[in-house]
């Protein structure tokens, strides 16, 4: 069909001409903080590796220790033969370090978030999102046919009016506990307390915050315990994580009750109709939770490599959002600035994406920088010194 084929090139012009294409770069290396990028020799400040571990020796040696023992792949779904005794044993560990009476892990985070959504919700039903939730978020409360409400971001005021019109048999709110593109949090005390006015579900995705806060990396929910604030599975029933962060390799899992868990294991078709993680794998991410658990340095250097960060951009007056986490956000404007200062960026040897709509709302394109606990102080210096020529793009689209 030629005229299908003319549709997709009309759309993919006017997205080229918006300067908001998408393009992948191949690594010829390993993740670090140094790598071979397309050929070239970069310093990488753009992976989600936060606590430098998916090249951790002891990490790819169980991996490698896993794979003798159990093989490359789990051959089945979990509830056919491929639920191993790696699988089993991680589950377990997760729910001890979560807190939680049990753990379900899931091949990728996108594939749990829409199972858990789409398995606790139906058509009498109501879901309240964020705003800025993550696309996986927003796509489960939009797949499971509930009413799908969207509220401001961190607005707990527009949150507490939706829910109170609400006529949803059963509700659920769902939140990020990091964003991912703005790097702050989700107020969790004032989502359990309106959550547990409204008698609603609450639901927290902390892909982004597991591993680097909190003192043993338990993510935001430990974060605010340590605070004093309490938290359990009856006022945060849904918890969900994933491991291609901080824990430096992929997968993710959902913690919660007996009852949850074992409700998604009978019900939870993205769980169900596909095949089991690698059991090497599941060796690997054993390994990965247990650094991740005893490494506390790691999250004391990133919180010192952050804060000389935002200082730094304070006096070049470049607009960088409010974040604690290891995602600095230095808002440009539009999409083009964006790019520029990629490049520029990239041509100083560094590499940093720029962030351009729909991932993030028009207007707001920025460069999003990680931090990784292996970042070197060379490596970090050549980064601040490099981020003045991006205040001067900044400052000459301003301008115009």
């Amino acid at each position: 069909m030629k005229s299908f084929r003319q549709d997709l090139q009309k759309q993919l012009f006017e997205r080229k001409q918006n300067a908001l294409m998408r393009q992948r770069r191949t690594l010829f290396s390993p993740q670090g903080t140094e790598i071979i990028l397309d050929g070239s020799h970069v310093t990488s400040f753009c992976s989600n590796d936060y606590l430098g571990l998916a090249g951790h020796p002891d990490v790819i040696q169980a991996y490698h220790d896993g794979l003798e023992q159990f093989g490359a792949g789990s051959g089945a779904s979990h509830l056919v033969s491929g639920h191993m005794a790696s699988h089993d044993a991680l589950e377990n560990e997760l729910a001890e370090f979560t807190g939680r009476s049990r753990a379900l892990i899931f091949s990728s985070g996108y594939m749990a978030n829409i199972g858990v959504i789409t398995t606790l919700l139906g058509m009498k039903d109501a879901v309240f999102e964020d705003r800025l939730n993550h696309a996986s978020l927003l796509d489960g409360g939009l797949f499971s046919g509930a009413a799908f409400k969207r509220f401001p971001h961190l607005d707990s005021d527009s949150l507490d009016m939706q829910l109170a019109e609400s006529d949803g048999q059963r509700k659920l709110i769902v939140s990020d506990g990091v964003f991912s593109m703005d790097g702050n949090q989700a107020c969790l005390p004032e989502l359990i307390r309106i959550s547990e006015k409204h008698d609603a579900i609450l639901m927290l995705d902390d892909a982004h915050g597991f591993g680097v806060l909190g003192e043993e990396g338990g993510g935001v929910v430990a974060h605010c315990q340590e605070q004093g604030v309490h938290i359990d599975e009856d006022n945060l029933q849904v918890l969900i994580g994933t491991f291609g962060k901080a824990f430096g390799a992929s997968g993710a899992f959902v913690a919660g009750s007996e009852e949850l868990i074992e409700t998604l294991i009978q019900f939870c078709r993205s769980y169900i109709y596909t095949t089991a993680m690698s059991p090497a794998m599941a060796e690997a991410l054993r390994k990965s939770l247990q650094l991740v658990r005893k490494d506390n340095w790691r999250r004391e250097y990133l919180a010192q490599l952050i804060q000389r960060f935002r200082n730094h951009c304070a006096d070049l007056g470049l607009d960088v959002l409010a974040s604690e986490t290891p995602v600095q956000a230095v808002v440009l404007g539009e999409a083009e600035t964006a790019l520029e200062a990629s490049q520029k960026l990239l041509e100083k040897d560094i590499y940093v994406t720029a962030i351009r709509p729909p991932t993030v709302p028009v207007g707001s394109a920025r460069l999003r920088i990680t931090f990784s606990a292996i970042h070197t102080e060379s490596q970090f210096q050549k980064l601040l010194d490099s981020l003045e020529e991006v205040a001067q793009i900044n400052n000459r689209a301003s301008s115009k």
